[in-house]
């Protein structure tokens, strides 16, 4: 049985795809899922001890699942078994433990490797058990379901799970650099170059996914012709064409996304779904964080919808809510359906204004004091001082009303919230009135 870790063949060469070339061999080659692998934090702290736990690794998918595995077994100087939860039965978990327990006689330990264990139903899970248990085998699960809901409890608590992240764009241009630069594993070597902003594309594109990133700039790569002196151009279009995935003209920090955004706001504040779903799209398709496209909306939900749908608010922070829990690609489904309900949402701005107007009172005359009848009085001094004297409670008054002062004297008078006629707020215009005539005797 070979169990070579990273693949290398007796002659050195390596056929297999850029993605596993560019495997990282050691952690010291490891970029990014920092929140483990940083001095002083979990991993770190495993592999220098080299003796590790059995763990279930959690993540999405080409975010290093498998190659940490691969170089905890190789500090912990263990033998790396890789095991499939799609092809494999408890005939093939049984052989495997057979294997280790030879391993152990001989003094060495056996890390198992299990891709996609929440594909192993309850029997199999349970073959592990009594291994992992009595120290066997060392299992490491991969998985790209919450564990909580896939793996056996009793499996689960022998096990520490580990959070992986999706890569971040720093990471992935970080590694797609380096396959570019390697001249032994990567690219380096083949006289290849970049167009501008190709980099940037495979990044946005890959959703922190370093295989597919990876996987595409090779492609790239292979379907470029060379030059007269033999050097492959990768342009956009072979980058697009490798992606399968329009390029979309989408700096997420630069012009380009602040034009976008703009139009996806007036959009739906000019109550015209049908340009506010074209927007959306255009924000998702090219990668757009969708959290911050949620933000945007519950900020929209107050600022331009207001009391005159209170039940804007509610729909924007349910679809933030729906979002991050079930994250992408499926995630724009809730976006779409919050979005045509904001965009035909009745619109007031009214709550918006009446603080603005309030805040330039507050710039223009400065911290007033309030109004002695309506502070706090917990003290006999603040009482004989007047604190609280006046004071008129509502509710011992008919309909909770009461003519009464609460701004400070310079300011009496001033009205800030005026609600328009349209949706919920008409009714509370109405109110107001009511409110108002009612205090003035009327």
């Amino acid at each position: 049985m070979e169990m070579e870790l990273f693949g290398r063949t007796e002659k050195g060469l390596d056929p297999s795809p850029l993605a596993n070339r560019m495997r990282p061999r050691s952690i010291t080659e490891f970029i990014g899922q920092e929140h483990l692998v940083a001095e002083g934090k979990l991993l770190d702290r495993v592999l220098k001890k080299g003796d590790p736990p059995s763990m279930i690794l959690w993540g999405p998918p080409g975010t290093g699942k498998t190659t940490l595995a691969r170089i905890i077994a190789e500090a912990s100087k263990a033998e790396f078994v890789e095991f499939s939860a799609v092809l494999s039965g408890v005939k093939e978990i049984r052989e495997v433990i057979k294997i280790a327990k030879d391993n152990l006689r001989r003094g060495k330990k056996t890390v198992l490797f299990v891709d996609e264990i929440h594909r192993f139903n309850k029997a199999q899970q349970d073959a592990f058990l009594h291994s992992v248990e009595d120290g066997t085998i060392t299992l490491i699960g991969a998985t790209t379901e919450n564990p909580s809901f896939e793996v056996n409890a009793p499996l689960l608590s022998r096990c520490k799970v580990l959070v992986l992240e999706a890569l971040s764009p720093e990471a992935l241009k970080k590694i797609l650099a380096r396959a570019m630069e390697d001249s032994l594993r990567g690219l380096g070597s083949m006289k290849a170059t970049l167009d501008e902003n190709v980099l940037d594309f495979l990044t946005d594109v890959s959703a922190g996914d370093a295989r597919t990133a990876l996987n595409a700039l090779e492609a790239a790569y292979m379907i470029s012709q060379p030059d007269e002196t033999g050097t492959r151009r990768v342009t956009m279009e072979a980058a697009t064409e490798a992606m399968q995935k329009k390029a979309l003209l989408y700096d997420k920090s630069g012009e380009e996304h602040y034009n976008v955004i703009s139009a996806f706001i007036k959009s739906m504040r000019g109550s015209d779904p049908h340009s506010a779903l074209y927007w959306l799209a255009r924000m998702v398709e090219a990668g757009e964080d969708p959290l911050f496209i949620s933000r945007r909306m519950v900020i929209f939900a107050s600022e331009d919808i207001g009391n005159a749908d209170p039940d804007a608010l509610r729909v924007a922070i349910n679809v933030k809510d729906a979002v991050d829990f079930i994250g992408m690609p499926e995630g724009w489904i809730p976006l779409a359906q919050g979005v045509a309900y904001l965009a035909t949402a009745p619109k007031s701005n009214a709550s918006y204004m009446a603080y603005l107007e309030a805040a330039e009172d507050i710039k223009k005359h400065g911290a007033l004091p309030v109004p002695l009848h309506i502070r706090n009085a917990p003290t006999k001094l603040m009482k004989g001082l007047g604190y609280g004297k006046g004071y008129k409670y509502p509710h011992s008054f008919k309909g909770a009303e009461v003519e009464q002062d609460y701004l400070p004297e310079r300011l009496k008078g001033q009205e800030y919230y005026k609600p328009n006629d349209r949706g919920y707020e008409k009714e509370i215009k109405e109110r107001m009135k009511v409110i108002k005539d009612h205090k003035e005797g009327k």
